[in-house]
């Protein structure tokens, strides 16, 4: 099984860098800048085996072409329909990769933009902007509706699969999700855990599966109480308390937190 470290990279990201016990390889997913993967490689002796991007934005692809002239021949792994003309490897709903000996299957998760994909093992998930700690990615180019059915495909995962994000938004995520489900014990709990590790200015990441199916107000948008404490100008005018019109109802609310 690979081993996960963040990389740190402009003022939130973490491009994770995953590695053996038995090798000098490693692989990095979504690179937007090359230097401190650079300086990760050399600092720890490793050679760049391949790239893996989640989906187009410049933060998570701007530093491809900088690390692909240091490392000439290097796959990069990416959506088959993704606009970031950097990609070597086109991946579909359905393929699956394996990286330095372990298997990851490929989820499309179209709603933060349209060619977002996911990396999954059932013991760990590259998520990308899809489904952060205690939140989601802002709808750029997708709908509410296909967001939730992309929520649904990760909500099926086995509830110890680590979820691996792209940001430190976890606090802030915390405050909204608060303000959504002021009287949940899981929630309050997880909170005070990420207030004391951001006071130290440690990693909140990974989070769990059923972790987020706890706290998450997002993951949680099946649930018909979900939007109770949502300003009625957020709300959406069909609303039928479907799932979907619930997250789509607490995006809009997140939007304007």
């Amino acid at each position: 099984m690979v081993q996960v470290k963040a990389i740190k990279a402009f003022s939130d990201n973490y491009i994770w860098c995953l590695t053996t016990h038995n090798s000098d390889l490693a692989w990095v997913v979504d690179p937007g800048d090359a230097q401190p993967v650079m300086a990760h490689l050399a600092e720890h002796n490793l050679q760049l085996g391949g790239i893996l991007i989640t989906h187009h934005h410049s933060d998570h692809t701007g530093g491809v072409g900088e690390l692909v002239k240091q490392f000439s021949n290097i796959a990069v792994y990416g959506p088959i329909n993704s606009p970031f003309a950097g990609i070597t490897n086109t991946l579909v709903d359905g393929d699956s990769i394996e990286v330095l000996g372990t298997r990851f299957n490929i989820i499309t998760t179209p709603g933060h933009t349209l060619d977002h994909i996911c990396y999954i093992h059932e013991e760990l998930a590259f998520t990308g902007d899809t489904l952060f700690s205690g939140g989601c990615g802002r709808l750029f180019e997708g709908t509410p509706e296909q967001m939730w059915e992309s929520f649904n495909k990760l909500r099926e995962l086995p509830k110890t699969c680590k979820v691996y994000c792209t940001h430190e938004y976890t606090q802030a995520n915390l405050a909204f999700a608060k303000a959504v489900e002021p009287r949940n014990p899981e929630l309050l709990q997880y909170s005070d855990k990420v207030d004391a590790q951001r006071a130290k200015s440690e990693i909140t990441l990974p989070s769990t599966i059923g972790q987020e199916l706890k706290i998450n107000p997002f993951m949680r948008s099946d649930l018909p109480t979900i939007t109770e404490l949502i300003p009625r100008e957020f709300i959406l005018v069909t609303k039928n308390n479907e799932p979907w019109e619930n997250f789509a109802s607490l995006r809009r609310f997140k939007d304007n937190f």
